[in-house]
């Protein structure tokens, strides 16, 4: 998996959400709420075969770390959290 694919999501300092690759100055995308922003990232992470996902919280602090793996996979990991 490279680590230049991976995002995250945080909240701005006007309150909307980023969806930023991790290597970038600028955000991808910008979105009113954190639902859509992490959908966002999803649908990215998805399309360049996969990275990690990094969700912040309003605080700032690391929230959730989701892994997206490329394509279908038939047995996958009991994620409680996911």
């Amino acid at each position: 998996m490279s680590k230049d694919r991976d995002r995250t999501i945080s909240r701005r300092p006007d309150g909307t959400w980023a969806n930023k690759r991790n290597d970038a100055d600028r955000a991808t995308s910008i979105h009113d709420t954190q639902k859509d922003a992490i959908a966002a990232g999803k649908r990215l992470l998805e399309k360049q075969g996969g990275g990690e996902l990094t969700t912040k919280g309003v605080d700032g602090k690391i929230r959730s770390k989701d892994t997206i793996a490329p394509g279908h996979d038939p047995n996958p990991p009991r994620d409680k959290e996911h």
